[in-house]
């Protein structure tokens, strides 16, 4: 009814600044959709332990399905359930999307060429359960079931022995269903970007206290993105005299070990690069302040957005024109450890900073193609530079069905071989015992 639209509008139109439970987050998204439904798509990727939705909004010109050369960002907030800014700032960040859409031509091109998905609040019942906010820690942290969900992904460097749970397990499936390629999840209770990885071993470099990914000038890229075009965190003060991150910026590893957690995931097992962001010292501030961290975040959580169009895309196809699925595509000299592959449709996403590359395309059975490129930094184009792959020796009959990566410890078993070349024997006894350790 149209009284019933109006209301839904006018809640789409009036954004308090004030903290906004289950039933009130849950109405604005809906009351967003149905002001906007041609540039929005509403939907739940699952339900907590106590049964609540897990909303996602998706917003972008196409905002229902995945299109060709369009790709796929995502914010997450909320994951520990007392660390609340995030969950605010991403509602005001979907009120800037949808009012400036069409009026600022910036906001609109991101939209027209970016499927952007949000999700407000990962852990809503930690969310519920904090009765008494605090700055530092409540039990809140932890979903129903006591667990903290940074803690609960399948971990590249150790077996993670933590049972899944319904919230991360729902994320995993939405990874998996997506061709997500930037990503960042929001925090608080310190100011800072971190980035992958956060758990690390010889291979990585942690022994150095720093755990390198193959793509780290990338991530410090995107972490620089964020923290420079953040009100403050670039300064790098920290919260206390104690704690200081020069740019605002740290290695995940480099600031404290974390095992299982969801960016290491994104990274290794859902080809999306992701960062930590920690966006406010006090993990639950009162409501007051949420309009201050709203301007202090508002230029960096667009900026960031932007960098999904860093690097190279394209299309693999076969010599009739039909898309290769689970081609690998890789970077010469930055291979993943779980090999970059294209999705249904065929496409490929590498981020990349601007430079000359050596792309590589593989069809498992085939010989591999190479194509070397330049790539700009067309991040204000709103496109990644376009360079497609096609095979004329393969046809569609011969589909290259590769089994996704195993949820084993990957970089264990190239500790393994690293430490097989030498024929040190001590080692060698080390590496097993420490293996049965882990096992």
């Amino acid at each position: 009814d149209v009284v019933g639209i109006l209301c839904l509008v006018s809640v789409a139109a009036t954004l308090d600044f004030k903290y906004h439970h289950s039933e009130e987050l849950e109405q604005y998204l809906k009351g967003v959709h149905a002001a906007y439904p041609s540039l929005t798509h509403l939907h739940s990727i699952g339900r907590s332990v106590e049964g609540r939705d897990l909303w996602v909004l998706v917003l972008g010109r196409f905002p229902t399905h995945h299109k060709i050369g369009i790709p796929e960002f995502k914010y997450v907030a909320n994951m520990h359930g007392d660390e609340t800014v995030g969950r605010e700032i991403l509602l005001h960040l979907i009120d800037f999307l949808v009012t400036s859409y069409r009026r600022d031509p910036v906001i609109t091109q991101l939209l027209n060429n970016t499927r952007i998905h949000i999700m407000p609040t990962m852990n809503p019942d930690g969310f519920e359960a904090t009765k008494v906010p605090d700055c530092y820690y409540t039990r809140g942290r932890y979903n129903k079931n006591g667990e903290d969900l940074n803690r609960n992904f399948p971990d590249a460097f150790e077996n993670n022995n933590a049972s899944i749970q319904p919230e991360t397990q729902a994320v995993m499936n939405w990874i998996k269903n997506e061709t997500f390629v930037l990503s960042a999840n929001l925090h608080g209770g310190a100011l800072v970007a971190s980035y992958t990885f956060d758990n690390g071993n010889s291979v990585t470099g942690s022994s150095k206290g720093y755990s390198r990914s193959p793509d780290d000038d990338v991530f410090i890229h995107l972490a620089k993105t964020y923290s420079s075009n953040h009100a403050s965190m670039y300064k790098g003060t920290g919260c206390d005299s104690r704690q200081t991150f020069p740019e605002g910026i740290t290695n995940g590893y480099s600031w404290y070990q974390l095992e299982g957690g969801m960016q290491d995931y994104n990274y290794v097992w859902g080809q999306c690069f992701e960062i930590t962001l920690e966006l406010s010292c006090c993990k639950y501030p009162s409501a007051d302040q949420l309009e201050q961290f709203w301007r202090d975040n508002k230029v960096a959580l667009v900026e960031y957005i932007k960098q999904v169009h860093l690097g190279v895309k394209g299309q693999v196809t076969d010599k009739n024109g039909n898309p290769i699925p689970n081609a690998i595509v890789e970077a010469k000299g930055r291979p993943h450890i779980c090999p970059y592959r294209t999705n249904e449709q065929g496409e490929y996403f590498l981020l990349l900073l601007p430079g000359t590359y050596v792309i590589n395309a593989t069809v498992p059975g085939f010989k591999s193609m190479l194509k070397t490129v330049e790539i700009p930094d067309n991040t204000g184009n709103f496109s990644a530079l376009k360079q497609d792959f096609s095979f004329s020796e393969v046809s569609t009959s011969i589909r290259p069905r590769v089994p996704s990566c195993p949820k084993t410890p990957l970089y264990q078993e190239l500790t393994r071989a690293s430490a097989a070349v030498k024929p040190t024997l001590h080692i060698l006894v080390l590496m097993t015992a420490m293996l049965v350790i882990f096992k």
